[in-house]
């Protein structure tokens, strides 16, 4: 059985993490600084965090500039894998970025815009790297989920099972999922979500949003059947660290990486 992945998160502000907000709140003048990135990547590859996922919040030009200086210099200094979203729009953005010291790539609006992205980044750069991201809120039936972009400002036609399914078959090798619905409330994730995904795909499933005690992690592993769980604000202001929840899962049997 293949071990369970636990993933810290940050969101990136002109080279800053920033505080974990709820989709929809994130204007710049809300956004509340929280540490510099590398010197966080550090701490958390000491701790033993499987991955590192870099969002870029802005995705401006100019932030694209800082976001590739703020990746190689946390590649440099750690060695767990760094994903890395927001404003990858072509290949060449593709390929800045993997050059820069990402080991993957996340890819949400632009996948929507023009799916061929997906296809195209996999054949060139390999299924393993291209992480589709969806954000996905919960429609009024409460047995379905629309897909959003630009940070959940914008609702698209989408189901988001049925996207991840299609992303996948374009060649996606991964899927980061994050609830709308449950993220920033720390009252768990999502499982049903989570599972109608997990079962849908041939690929791992990262669940993100919500997260708020130890047993939520193990929740959305077992029945969820996610294969990597990814947290923000809960990590960054230590209410736990990533070795009590590599232990909290250990002692119900799911295997961890120490």
């Amino acid at each position: 059985m293949l071990s369970r992945r636990i993933i810290p998160c940050f969101d990136v502000h002109n080279g800053k993490v920033t505080r974990g907000v709820q989709f929809g709140k994130a204007e710049a003048g809300e956004l509340k600084n929280v540490g510099d990135p590398v010197e966080m990547a550090k701490d958390y590859d000491a701790q033993g965090a499987d991955e590192l996922v870099f969002l870029d919040i802005t995705a401006s030009s100019e932030g694209r500039s800082i976001m590739h200086d703020v990746v190689a210099a946390t590649a440099e200094q750690c060695f767990m894998p760094l994903t890395v979203g927001g404003g990858l729009r072509t290949l060449t953005d593709i390929e800045a970025m993997l050059k820069s010291g990402a080991d993957k790539v996340s890819l949400n609006t632009a996948a929507i815009k023009n799916p061929k992205l997906i296809a195209d980044a996999s054949d060139r750069f390999g299924a393993q790297c291209i992480v589709l991201a969806i954000d996905a809120k919960r429609e009024p039936d409460g047995r379905s989920w629309r897909v959003y972009t630009h940070g959940g400002r914008h609702p698209t036609e989408l189901d988001a099972v049925a996207w991840a399914r299609r992303a996948v078959e374009l060649g996606a090798g991964e899927v980061l999922l994050t609830s709308m619905d449950r993220d920033g409330t720390r009252d768990g994730y999502d499982l049903a979500l989570t599972r109608a995904v997990s079962d849908a795909v041939s690929v791992p499933v990262i669940a993100s949003g919500g997260a708020g005690q130890l047993a939520h992690f193990a929740e959305v592993l077992e029945q969820g059947q996610a294969s990597a769980v990814l947290a923000a604000s809960l990590f960054h202001f230590g209410t736990f660290t990533i070795p009590q929840v590599k232990d909290f899962l250990g002692t119900l049997g799911l295997p961890v990486r120490r």
